[in-house]
């Protein structure tokens, strides 16, 4: 795949993240009040972090001068998912499963995107 191609599918699916994020919200507001449409828009939020955070990662990883920052980053991605976790299910009314439900929008993304490829590839 050209490095065009990638950049364009990268463009889409931060910007398909951001509409399942939003509409997930939405709905989930509808469906929950806010402790739901508040859950899925932070679960979305932590999965959109995630995503840009790797992406910084993977292209850091073809310079040696950052080595030790790539090590970092890492760690403390973990260390902050993990934490922003347990105070959700501990001191929070933010409904968990619903939280959940938002962390799966950078999958539910590049599924789409994998779908628009394999709908345009054949053209």
């Amino acid at each position: 795949m050209p490095a065009g191609d990638v950049a364009a599918s990268l463009t889409r699916i931060r910007k398909l993240i951001g509409v399942l994020g939003a509409g997930g919200s939405v709905a989930a507001f509808a469906l929950a009040s806010w402790p739901g449409g508040g859950g899925f828009a932070l679960g979305a939020l932590v999965s959109w972090l995630n995503f840009r955070w790797l992406h910084q990662i993977v292209d850091a990883l073809g310079g040696k001068t950052y080595r030790k920052r790539l090590a970092m980053i890492a760690g403390m991605r973990y260390l902050l998912l993990g934490g922003a976790a347990y105070a959700i299910v501990r001191f929070s009314k933010i409904s968990g499963p619903a939280t959940l439900c938002g962390l799966f929008v950078t999958a539910a993304a590049v599924i789409v995107e994998i779908i628009i490829e394999l709908k345009y590839a054949r053209t």
